[in-house]
């Protein structure tokens, strides 16, 4: 979304955004539901940051596609060439710090701790993403906004057990640390997405992390079992990153179009999708109940809150 936009615009395009998001979360639910046999697929065979790297790699490719078409189309969201240093820079930061660092610290995170802590820890990414929204993007938060983060956090909260159920350690404190890093890469990607399509910067992530990681990969030896890979894990990384392509594409055209801690906010919704397939084809029985009922109404506030944004609150920040 490039331009200068009205008020009136701003706040369509904003609600249009919190419907993305809305798809972005469904996608986020059933992404993390695959990836739990994604990961057990490739293990003993390659480490987590290898099925990253080529999840992110076919993850690329797929955006890659899409931008040549929509360039070819002459759409808004086709390729937008850098005009400056600045751009180029805070690109390659996109690159580094959500598409690389993030997600080689979560899934090397996610090998070695609980995966409903994980999970809670990963929610917490709609606070620190608030916090930088207010200081550096200067997005207002409105009561109905608080609601929404306290129901979320706190269901998510409920769902882990409470306090007795959560520990830390160093796998715990890598997921915190790529949850961190992603809402960093958040707020420089919401500014980047006033003057670049959601194609370039999505692009600009996923291939250019994926190059970073293929080096790492190569340096580190993460490379070496390669020759034992067979067609499930193949498979596995190809539907992964499918996936993932969808995920990117919607995450960033939905953060072009409305506040950070909107749609942030409506991500976490996601979990409701996940809880939702272990249950119906895992058959994991369902967690409690009450933390359940507290993100489905955290959820629901969210879409108001950020679907009753001003037009005037929701102009892309400069």
């Amino acid at each position: 979304m490039r331009g200068n936009k009205t008020t009136s615009e701003a706040g369509s395009l904003s609600r249009n955004g919190i419907m993305l998001a809305v798809a972005t979360a469904v996608i986020s639910g059933f992404a993390v539901f695959i990836n739990g046999y994604g990961v057990r697929a490739w293990k003993g065979v390659a480490d987590p940051t290898t099925y990253t790297t080529f999840k992110n790699l076919i993850a690329a490719l797929v955006l890659i596609a899409i931008g040549i078409a929509a360039s070819k189309r002459r759409s808004p969201e086709g390729f937008v060439k850098p005009k400056s240093a600045s751009q180029w820079f805070w690109l390659t930061a996109v690159a580094i710090i959500g598409g690389s660092a993030a997600f080689a610290l979560f899934f090397e995170g996610l090998a070695r701790a609980s995966s409903v802590q994980a999970a809670f820890i990963h929610k917490t990414l709609l606070i620190w993403v608030g916090i930088l929204a207010v200081g550096f993007l200067h997005e207002k938060v409105r009561p109905m906004h608080i609601v929404a983060v306290g129901l979320l956090v706190g269901g998510q909260f409920v769902l882990v057990g409470g306090l007795n159920e959560l520990s830390f350690g160093v796998g715990e404190a890598m997921v915190l640390g790529a949850t961190l890093l992603w809402s960093v890469e958040i707020v420089v990607a919401k500014r980047l997405l006033s003057s670049m399509s959601s194609v370039t910067v999505g692009v600009a992530r996923m291939a250019g992390g994926a190059v970073l990681l293929v080096m790492w990969g190569v340096l580190g030896g993460g490379f070496a079992a390669m020759g034992a890979l067979g067609l499930a894990q193949l498979g596995w990384v190809v539907i992964t990153g499918v996936v993932l392509a969808g995920y990117v594409g919607t995450w960033y055209a939905a953060l072009a179009r409305a506040p950070a801690l909107d749609v942030t906010a409506v991500l976490v919704g996601g979990a409701l999708i996940t809880v939702l397939l272990k249950y119906l084809v895992g058959g994991v029985p369902l967690p409690s109940t009450a933390g359940l009922a507290l993100v489905v109404a955290g959820f629901v506030v969210a879409i108001v809150a950020g679907s009753r944004r001003t037009g005037a609150e929701a102009v892309p920040a400069k």
